[in-house]
């Protein structure tokens, strides 16, 4: 692994990115204090959990994150007067909505 302070990746930072393309990691340091670790896309890890996975089923479609308002707020038309949600619910599938 390399170490260069944050002054020589940013100066010579076509050279480090060749040097990581051929396979090697480069350390990132500020005063002398790790801060971050330029890898090669090949050895990056997808993260795993509940979370990593959620996030990759929404990228995919397959899922929606709750969205922010009201859960029950009305989209559409409003209800008749008497109408319960069951037969809305019927009606609109009745008309193809």
């Amino acid at each position: 692994m390399i170490h260069a302070t944050v002054s020589e990746v940013k100066n010579g930072l076509s050279a480090f990115l060749r040097r990581v393309k051929s396979g090697e990691s480069v350390l990132v340091l500020d005063r002398k204090t790790p801060v971050a670790c330029i890898v090669p896309v090949s050895q990056v890890r997808e993260p795993a959990g509940a979370d990593a996975r959620l996030a990759r089923l929404e990228a995919a479609g397959i899922v929606a994150r709750e969205r922010p308002g009201n859960p029950l707020e009305v989209v559409g038309r409003p209800l008749r007067a008497g109408a319960n949600v069951l037969d809305a619910l019927l009606e609109e599938r009745r008309d193809g909505r």
